[in-house]
């Protein structure tokens, strides 16, 4: 007690004894105290060692401290100091004044004894176990090891943990803790614990994770919450994200309902916190993975039906129109409302109509794409309107038409500002990001749309005073032709790559306005000279972009200008630029950087506004023709004409296979008409059918009736004589006596089964015996009742035969009476066959009455045999019993020779390697000069000095 009172307080005489030392001895006692209270000082002085001496403690000490926590279970006291010190070895907390290099060399450390740790499950198993402890002292820095445990070596730990009985549900149970610490440490294990393990996500969430979670939340006070909060929402995160199941778990748990009140807001958001700032951001973001674009359609259109029934979404706009919202909570609101609009059509109508609250108010939709095209507005916020823009034309071709009907003549208002206006300002302007959101949200606008794309031809620019107006199609082209003139050099890339986006898109798969286009005789010159040309690295993009208009008004050409055929078209290519240089440009889109990222995702995420050069759904649109348009170009016209032949093959096929279709579908409306008609029919027939059977047994009915009267006619103009009606009443008493006869004989026919039955099952038990009885060497006795019941069986055998035997001649009898019976119901019979009749009788009531007393005398041997084998049954249980219980006891005691063996031959060896050390000891004593007396020199020594004391006791 006195070493570790000094170890504990530094105060100790003499030289101090070093780290390693201290902590050797301390493991020493630990190990080799048998009193409690020593081994918990000494747990107690590791533990205020462990942070200083960090590699000594988890070298020496960590496998005495797992033995302290499987053997010392009933003190919670050392069971906490050996779990604190665990974690201190095991954790790596970071350190602000640590180097890099110093928290590597720590991380690395508690790494190494983390798989020390997790080298035996059973540890781990073991720690599991003791988060059931309710005491503080246990429970709380078991929390702390097992998430540290976790940090270090995740799937690991994952894969223990998912395997141990109730491993899961008991860390859940950490969630309904009353102590605040140990619940929110609980947070940060489950935050560990379900990360990249989709099986654990779904076991929490069927642990009803997701109430407890957010009922955390409401009583923490929501956004307006502390850290508690965000370590739910992270937990949340955790299980929704990439997680189909819990999706879909989640929303029919009508938990999205519970998610409005998060995102209510007051007109004074001025003043907010950091941490309400990252609340609100991180339900945002739950908001999102629900209704994510990678998730499947249909779970992404119900969740998106269930936010806007619920009023999720009109929650979302007012904080979208809200003022004094900070920024980047802004542009996460936008993103979010955009996913929940995409590709919903009720959704996407429903932002249509939400209107900023300004004077006079302006749609939603405007007031975004102002910001959009300001470039004093932050690059992120503008993504996210371009985005949220994007979102609401995607499948929207009501929306479509809306945008590009700002733009028509017909409905331009001079007095507001419109969606088309800010766009065509945006794609004109001098800013060269405008320059391509405008492109690009425009684009969109025309997507999968023929009827939008031929309606923008119609759109007229004024583009000076005194000058003409100018199709949109043709200033695109200008703005292209004319480069540095209108758009500065530094980004002059970005604008072209966004106006040939737009041009591709718009032309792409419309004939008319591919005519259009190569109507201008500059446009296609200018495609041929871009595309010829040897530019630097920034040009070959818009290369590759001219390359692909270009081959778009190849394969969408009608033909309708003679100068520009598509044989005219491959042509110039040939001459002008090769038909190899042509692909080699053609394809380098595709090999762009910026080409691959686009592709990923719908959501334009950019570093920064200069690598913002592809949009998701262009990158589509490439992919679709760069083959297509590789193959028109290398085509030739003999190709071509055989490729036209086939397609009118094709077309002629169609419509014959239409034609055919056509017929099928009538001839099958014909065969549903006759299968319908053939069900009436049948219906009808049946219906006659049960009519006719009734109308026959009617006539049946009436027969009968006809015949009984017409008998009892003839019977009145006979004039019955009074004999005829004495023999009447004894046939009629006969028919009676007949009648219980037949009962009589059933009863006894039952109770013949009935003894059948109850033999067989005698002789399945005898079977049953005979087999115990050959494995059980248990005497004569169990044979002697064995004879003694096979012969009981034998007698109740050969009675019940003859009972057969005898209901059989009862059978025969009872047919013989029977016929009788019937000859009896013709005519009358006399009075000799009555009174041998009435003997007849007589005779089978004594014969049954015998029968039933004999049957009454078998059931109670039934009952007596029954009992018999009950008894055989439990002397036969016993028996075994028995036999086990030495069996037992047998190998036991097999067990305890073969240690006590193993202990004679271990003390043999001892012995014997001792006589050889003594041996060698003694010769090396001789070989020194020393005297050395073997034991026979002993002995005689004894021997003499006992017969000196003997002579000295004598005297």
């Amino acid at each position: 007690m006195n070493f570790f009172r000094g170890v504990i307080s530094g105060q100790a005489a003499g030289p101090q004894p070093s780290g390693a030392e201290t902590i050797q001895k301390l493991c020493d006692r630990v190990a080799s105290s048998t009193l409690l209270e020593d081994r918990r000082d000494a747990v107690r002085a590791l533990k205020s060692l462990s942070k200083k001496y960090r590699m000594e403690v988890g070298t020496q000490a960590m496998d005495h401290l797992i033995n302290i926590l499987q053997t010392d279970r009933s003190d919670s006291e050392i069971l906490g100091y050996a779990l604190d010190t665990l974690y201190n070895v095991i954790c790596n907390d970071e350190e602000e004044e640590q180097d890099e290099n110093a928290q590597k060399q720590a991380d690395d450390l508690g790494l190494q004894f983390t798989d020390t740790f997790v080298q035996d499950p059973e540890h781990v198993t073991l720690l599991l176990t003791l988060l059931e402890e309710f005491d503080f002292h246990v429970r709380w820095p078991g929390v702390k090891l097992l998430t540290a445990l976790l940090k270090n070596q995740g799937p690991q730990i994952q894969g223990i943990i998912l395997v141990s009985p109730m491993g899961v549900s008991r860390l859940m149970d950490l969630l309904a803790d009353s102590r605040e610490v140990i619940r929110n440490d609980g947070l940060l294990l489950l935050q560990q614990l379900t990360k990249s393990n989709a099986a654990i996500q779904k076991i929490v969430a069927f642990e009803n994770a997701f109430e407890r979670l957010l009922d955390i939340i409401t009583e923490e006070g929501s956004s307006d919450g502390g850290i508690v909060v965000e370590d739910c929402l992270l937990l949340l995160l955790n299980l929704l994200k990439n997680n189909s199941s819990n999706q879909n778990f989640f929303k029919e748990g009508s938990y999205i309902q519970r998610m409005k009140p998060w995102f209510e807001v007051g007109d004074d958001n001025s003043g907010w916190s950091a941490q309400k700032v990252t609340n609100l951001h991180l339900m945002l973001q739950l908001v999102r993975v629900m209704v994510s674009p990678v998730n499947s359609p249909g779970a992404t259109a119900s969740c998106q039906k269930s936010m806007f029934q619920c009023g999720l979404l009109q929650q979302l706009c007012t904080i979208l129109m809200a003022t004094g919202v900070p920024a980047d909570i802004l542009t996460e609101t936008i993103n979010t409302v955009s996913e929940v609009i995409r590709g919903s059509q009720v959704n996407q109508d429903y932002f249509a109509s939400v209107n900023a609250p300004s004077n006079p108010p302006r749609p939603a939709i405007v007031v975004l794409l102002m910001s959009m095209v300001n470039e004093r507005q932050p690059f992120v916020l503008r993504c996210a309107v371009l985005y949220c823009f994007q979102c609401f034309l995607y499948k929207n071709q009501k929306g479509q038409g809306e945008i590009v009907a700002t733009l028509l003549p017909s409905t331009i208002d001079a007095n507001s500002i419109s969606a088309g206006q800010l766009l065509c300002g945006g794609l004109f302007s001098a800013d060269s990001l405008s320059n391509w959101c405008a492109a690009v949200a425009l684009a969109h606008a025309l997507q999968d749309n023929l009827t939008q794309k031929e309606q923008l031809l119609r759109v007229q620019l004024a583009t000076s005073l005194g000058k003409p107006p100018v199709s949109l199609l043709q200033q695109c082209t200008n703005i292209l032709s004319q480069g540095d003139k209108i758009v500065r050099r530094g980004s002059k890339v970005q604008t072209r790559v966004g106006l040939l986006m737009l041009l591709c898109t718009w032309i792409s798969n419309c004939p008319i306005a591919v005519t259009h286009f190569l109507h201008n005789q500059e446009n296609v010159p200018f495609l041929t000279a871009q595309i010829s040309e040897n530019l630097g690295e920034d040009e070959r993009l818009v290369q590759g972009l001219c390359a692909l208009l270009l081959g778009i008004c190849i394969y969408y050409n009608d033909n309708s200008l003679e100068n520009y055929t598509k044989e005219k078209l491959k042509q110039l290519i040939e001459k002008r630029i090769g038909k190899e240089n042509f692909v080699e440009k053609l394809c380098f889109i595709t090999k762009h950087e910026l080409y691959s990222r686009a592709a990923q995702k719908p959501q334009p995420v950019f570093p920064s506004p200069e690598q913002m050069l592809f949009d998701h759904e262009f990158t589509k649109l490439v992919k679709e023709l760069e083959g297509v348009i590789t193959k028109a170009v290398h085509k030739s016209s003999e190709e071509e004409k055989k490729e036209e032949e086939v397609k009118k093959t094709l077309e002629q096929h169609d419509n014959i296979v239409t034609q055919y279709k056509e017929l099928i579908r009538e001839q099958d409306a014909q065969l549903q008409e006759l299968k319908e008609q053939v069900a009436c029919m049948t219906s009808q027939n049946e219906q006659l059918q049960a009519t006719i059977t009734q109308q026959q047994s009617q006539i049946l009915q009436h027969k009968d009736q006809y015949n009984i009267l017409k008998l009892k006619l003839a019977k009145e103009n006979q004039g019955q004589s009074n004999s005829q009606g004495d023999g009447s009443q004894v046939n009629g008493l006969q028919t009676e006596e007949l009648t219980q006869l037949r009962e009589e004989v059933e009863e006894l026919r039952k109770q013949h089964s009935l003894l059948q039955t109850q033999l067989g099952d005698k002789d399945a038990l005898i079977s049953s015996l005979k087999s115990g009885a050959a494995q059980t060497a248990e005497g004569p006795a169990g044979g002697s009742d064995d004879t003694e019941l096979l012969q009981e069986l034998e007698a109740l055998r050969s009675q019940v035969q003859s009972q057969s035997t005898e209901i059989g001649q009862l059978k025969m009898e009872r047919q013989d009476l029977l016929r009788r019976a019937e000859v009896g119901c013709s005519d009358t019979l006399p009075s000799s066959d009555s009174s041998l009749d009435a003997a007849k009788m007589a005779e089978l009531e004594s014969r049954l009455g015998a029968q039933t007393s004999e049957m009454e005398r078998l059931k109670a041997e039934v009952k007596n045999l029954s009992e018999s084998r009950a008894e055989l049954e439990k002397r036969l249980d016993s028996t075994t019993s028995t036999v086990a219980i030495l069996q037992t006891e047998k190998e036991k005691l097999q067990t305890d020779v073969q240690e006590s063996k193993k202990e004679q031959d271990d003390l043999l060896m001892l012995l014997a390697d001792q006589d050889q050390k003594i041996t060698n000891l003694k010769k090396r004593l001789k070989e020194l000069g020393e005297t050395v007396e073997d034991e026979d020199d002993l002995d005689t020594r004894d021997q003499t000095d006992d017969d000196d004391e003997e002579d000295e006791d004598e005297d």
